[in-house]
């Protein structure tokens, strides 16, 4: 981990985990309040969102960055490897959603201010995270590949799961309407996606760790 500025960087990812466990539970008590489906079969289907999950993936690493720094999962989440790929995943959430998504609902109240939280908030604020303080030398092209590996799972999760319940939880996604090869033409330029932000993340690395 960056040392440069311990202080702030402990102020900022314990800002940072308040932040992500809040949002990711309102959106919870949310979820189970206009539910329309039983509250078991709504909890699974939070957990589909591959927002959440990313999300969740966030507010843990500032969660040990924060209270866990010298342990061995700190350790892991203030790897410039395991801090960038978690970068990548936050900040496609983020371009997919007010790009792609925003204009399919309009949320109100708290749900606007959760979903705000979630895919505009968290997304930048751990791009000033990884901007600010993580190491970015040992930052290497051939990271990209594993990288890609948990949205290409959470993709073949999401497709398996989907023809057994009916349930997809993204219209992109979704084989029941538009059919598994318009699916998989998306699925394919979401994996791209990924791979050009990777790409960019490390390029950027590269050239920040330059002029340090």
């Amino acid at each position: 981990m960056n040392d440069q500025y311990p202080g702030n960087r402990q102020v900022f990812v314990a800002v940072g985990a308040v932040i992500g466990w809040l949002a990711v539970g309102l959106q919870l008590y949310l979820i189970i309040l206009n539910r329309v489906m039983s509250i078991p079969l709504t909890i699974v289907q939070f957990f589909s969102f591959f927002t959440i999950l990313t999300n969740i993936l966030v507010a843990l690493c500032f969660t040990f960055l924060w209270l866990r720094p010298q342990s061995d999962r700190g350790n892991f989440f203030a790897s410039p490897q395991t801090s960038t790929a978690i970068a990548v995943y936050i900040v496609i959430v983020g371009l997919v959603y007010n790009l792609i998504l925003r204009h399919l609902w309009a949320p109100q109240g708290l749900q606007r201010v959760v979903d705000e939280a979630l895919h505009s908030v968290m997304p930048v604020y751990f791009a000033l995270y990884w901007f600010i303080f993580v190491p970015k030398k040992k930052l290497a092209w051939a990271n990209v590949p594993v990288w890609l590996l948990y949205p290409l799972g959470y993709i073949v999760y999401i497709l398996i799961r989907g023809e057994f319940s009916g349930l997809y939880p993204y219209p992109f996604i979704d084989v029941s309407k538009l059919g598994y090869a318009q699916v998989m033409q998306n699925s394919v330029f979401l994996t791209f996606a990924f791979l050009v932000i990777s790409l960019l993340f490390v390029g950027l690395g590269k050239v920040l760790s330059r002029n340090i």
